[in-house]
């Protein structure tokens, strides 16, 4: 899995002959910095293409939130693109650079020399009498989930050959340690460091106390198949977007991804800095020596 053997942070030199810029949808301030941006770089003689995504580019800048990011992760990555996220939302753990740092990180691409984090990212495919179905790629998580009001899943889980338990809960999520901080956390699963390459397994609501989130190793392929008497059904949700109707011994094939997201990330702010100012730790306290 190339991504297991590469570095996860590296200084890294970038020739900027072609750029893409992807904005948050129906957001008018996100448009009216692309202009501002894209003036920057035909000033420098780099070419660049609006709310279009290309795989020859050499870098890809997303206006918007974490969810902006997240639809368009899998095409980067499959293209070894860097990506440099501009929060234009609420919280932004993906898109670290608030609004107001724009033009120095767009500078900072122009100079030709950045800070990439290689994210590990999931691949996911559904299973139906013993064939598989589809496939798709997740940064964050991919979530079984029952529907509103029906009962528990039954969700009988492998770690390779080995059993790990009959999950009873209203869900099972997988998540990479980037996802660790989304829906893994409010499940009451552990946070991650992103550099830690692993697949994180999270109940969520379960029947039983004792079913606990589990950290397993990126080489790990996990099997999980739905156990139900009855004509139920459950939803397989990818980086919060709807992506297959599980049915009864239907199986979700969860393993790490051939190819990481090449995250753009400030040299200047590390990841616990990002985690004190997006979940408030220590507020009203002195930092550490």
């Amino acid at each position: 899995m190339p991504q297991l053997s590469e570095a996860f942070r590296t200084s890294t030199s970038i020739s900027i002959k072609e750029v893409g810029i992807v904005c948050k949808v129906n957001h008018p301030p996100a448009v009216k910095l692309a202009r501002d941006i894209s003036k920057i770089f035909e000033l420098a003689g780099v070419t660049t293409s609006l709310s279009e995504f290309k795989g020859n580019i050499d870098a890809l800048i997303v206006l918007g939130g974490d969810g902006t990011l997240l639809r368009i992760a899998d095409r980067a990555a499959h293209h070894s693109i860097p990506v440099l996220g501009i929060n234009m939302g609420n919280l932004g753990f993906l898109t670290e650079r608030t609004e107001q740092e724009a033009i120095t990180a767009v500078e900072e691409l122009l100079s030709g020399t950045v800070t990439i984090e290689n994210r590990m990212m999931l691949k996911a495919s559904i299973t139906t009498q013993g064939e598989v179905v589809s496939s798709t790629y997740a940064l964050n998580e991919v979530v079984i989930s029952k529907e509103t009001f029906d009962p528990i899943l039954q969700l009988s889980t492998r770690a390779d050959l080995e059993y790990i338990t009959t999950y009873k809960a209203d869900g099972l999520i997988f998540s990479t340690p980037t996802g660790s901080t989304a829906y893994n956390l409010s499940a009451g699963g552990p946070l991650v460091y992103p550099g830690l390459a692993s697949i994180l397994v999270t109940p969520i609501c379960p029947f039983m106390l004792g079913s606990r989130p589990v950290l397993l190793p990126p080489h790990s392929r996990l099997r999980t198949r739905l156990e139900t008497s009855r004509d139920q059904k459950a939803q397989v949700i990818v980086d919060g977007h709807p992506a297959w109707a599980m049915k009864k011994d239907d199986t979700l094939e969860i393993e790490a991804a051939q190819h990481s997201l090449r995250l753009v990330i400030s040299p200047h702010r590390d990841y616990f800095a990002i985690l004190r100012n997006k979940l408030h730790w220590g507020i009203g306290s002195s930092s550490a020596d």
